[in-house]
């Protein structure tokens, strides 16, 4: 049933999704030019309020839980297990406040309104999968913006989306780049349920009537812990959540 009525709803959610990004592309042009950073993220934070909006077009409901007292001021890496396209918008909207950056394929800098802007202005590391050494360079700059401006980073150490909603192995690779440059960062665990669920028939037609969760989960002081257990004790803490069987 909600397989059938995605066909119907579907077509609205897309096209409220792509209207919103097409609205706010020169909108964020506008806001960086004359009132640069602070205006462009604001910008920023509403689009992704109205993008995540576009998901209750379908009858889907977004839970954000963050029970956690996380500080204001400090450079933050949010780790998170990764299902689909639409874990991004709430992910920015309701963690706003931490100025938190995503690292993305390059490719996605191109074509894309609003997304491709952002990403090309907003501060965060955009990486050539296929040129090492420009990815390690990107992250790099990215860690010592981190440091100086005490942004956060919100990295998917799985690298590429979960089908199934299974969590994969993390890679530590991009933590420890982010950490040699910003050793005071926090590492922060966050949980993603069923998101994927939207887009299990593909995007169209969209999933309907599906809760999909987002849970920031208990922070990890780095300290001196090699960086592959911080990671791991991130990825068991999300599995816990998600996918506990698979523990």
């Amino acid at each position: 049933m909600k397989k059938f009525l995605g066909y119907f709803l579907s077509p609205f959610a897309t096209l409220a999704f792509f209207l919103v990004l097409v609205i706010f592309h020169p909108l964020q042009w506008l806001s960086l030019k004359l009132g640069g950073y602070r205006a462009h993220k604001r910008c920023v934070d509403i689009l992704n309020f109205f993008l995540l909006h576009t998901f209750y077009i379908l009858g889907n409901r977004v839970i954000f839980i963050n029970k956690q007292n996380l500080p204001v001021g400090r450079p933050i890496i949010f780790i998170a297990n990764h299902q689909s396209l639409f874990d991004i918008p709430p992910m920015i909207y309701y963690l706003r406040r931490y100025h938190a950056k995503f690292i993305s394929k390059i490719e996605l800098t191109k074509g894309i309104p609003s997304i491709s802007f952002n990403l090309k202005h907003g501060g965060g590391a955009n990486i050539d999968r296929k040129d090492p050494r420009q990815s390690i360079t990107e992250l790099v700059k990215f860690g010592t913006r981190m440091k100086e401006n005490n942004w956060g980073a919100m990295i998917f150490p799985e690298g590429t989306r979960s089908q199934d909603g299974r969590v994969k192995p993390f890679q530590s690779a991009g933590v420890a780049t982010l950490l040699k440059k910003c050793p005071n960062a926090l590492l922060v665990p966050v949980a993603i349920t069923d998101s994927w669920k939207m887009i299990r028939y593909g995007l169209y037609p969209l999933n309907t009537f599906t809760p999909m969760k987002w849970e920031v989960l208990e922070p990890i002081e780095p300290g001196a812990t090699p960086v592959e257990e911080l990671v791991k004790s991130a990825e068991e803490k999300i599995r816990a959540i998600v996918d506990p069987q698979h523990l």
